[in-house]
Formats: C-alpha cells, structure tokens, sequence
C-alpha cells in the first residue's frame, strides 16, 4: 500500500503529537485506528471519551516489534511464537496477560492485554518514529461502523482529533482475528481475516 498523502514530515509531527498526550488517526491492515500513548493515562481517558467507549472493553495496542511485547506483558507462552513467526506482521491480534502497571482502561479491568505488529507501511513507519506501542482502536464511535477511509475518519470525528495520516482506503471487511492461551493451548475470542482453523494447522504443524 502507498503512502497517499502521507509524507516522513507527516509521520514526525504524527509522533510528535503522540508524545505530547494527542490523538491520531492512522491506518492499518483492516480499519483506521486510533492511536494515543498507552502509557499516557489522560490520553487514554480522551481517547475513550471521543469514541464514547465503555470503560470495561479493552484496547488492543501495536508494538513496533516482538522486543517491545515486554514492555506491555512479560508471560507470553512459547506457542505465541510460532504464530508470532507465521501471522506478523498483520491481521492475528494475541491476548497475554497484562503487565501489572498497565493502566485499566487499556486492559479493561480484565488482566490481559491484545497486541499485534501491523502490516501497513504507515503504521510502521509511524511506530518507528515513535519508538514504541501505540493504541489502534477502531475509528469509530463505540457501536458505529469503522472507518475505512480518511474521510470517514473525519466524518466520524470531526476537529475532536488532531491529526489524520492518510494512507488511502484500508481493506475494511473482517477485522484482525484475535485469540487467547491458557497455557500452551490456544482459544479463539474473535474469527476475523485469518481463520481459526489455519491457526490451529500451524500449532498441529509445530509451526
């Protein structure tokens, strides 16, 4: 995918406004996301309050690569990286537990944590300029259709954001697939553009 309409000055001040507490609009391998600093807890409380979120569901979050997965959860089981090396980048989202000092509203209050490495060039570009995680919630208000677009972006949201990277329309359709362990056995806690059963083929298969 190209960066459409997306430039390195575009993907500086983007990082920028995350580390000063904003929130971002940007695009992935299956919607526009919302991004702001996991870590900022103020930033989360916007974020929630312009997607008018239920505080119990919680917020999956991108990491730039495995290395940062510690900074969000240091119990990730050994099957996680036979799918870690067939499915990422891209569409598998995998919940471990949380680390204690996360803030609840990402976790919703539920101990765990949902992360993925994404597929899509500006993501990644803007995770690299940032140096670490970055919430990516849907675009849309809470039970409202996700954004696909840049346009339906700022439609859904208006001037309640600050910046939009445009990154041209995303595939839309199913949204990433996410599963759980206990353990060494894996569960499946939403089908979405990967298939459960191609999930477990890989684990059959020992990877």
């Amino acid at each position: 995918m190209e960066h459409i309409g997306t430039t390195k000055e575009d993907i500086q001040q983007a990082a920028a406004i995350l580390r000063g507490g904003g929130l971002i609009a940007f695009p992935t391998e299956t919607y526009y996301g919302l991004g702001v600093d996991p870590f900022n807890e103020a930033s989360l409380k916007r974020l929630f309050a312009v997607k008018n979120r239920p505080s119990v569901k919680p917020v999956l979050v991108l990491v730039p690569s495995r290395n940062d997965i510690a900074r969000m959860s240091n119990a990730v089981p050994g099957v996680a990286e036979q799918l870690m090396d067939r499915f990422w980048p891209g569409p598998l989202t995998m919940v471990f537990p949380a680390r204690s000092e996360l803030s609840v509203m990402l976790t919703g209050n539920t101990g765990t944590i949902g992360i993925r490495i994404s597929s899509n060039p500006v993501a990644q570009a803007l995770q690299k300029v940032f140096g670490g995680p970055v919430t990516a919630t849907s675009a849309n208000r809470s039970g409202g259709n996700a954004a696909v677009t840049e346009a339906e972006v700022r439609e859904n949201f208006g001037g309640t954001i600050d910046m939009v990277l445009s990154g041209g329309r995303t595939p839309g359709g199913k949204p990433s697939t996410i599963i759980g362990f206990s353990g060494d056995r894996i569960e499946c806690i939403r089908e979405g553009c990967i298939k459960y059963s191609e999930i477990a083929e890989v684990i059959r298969a020992g990877g």
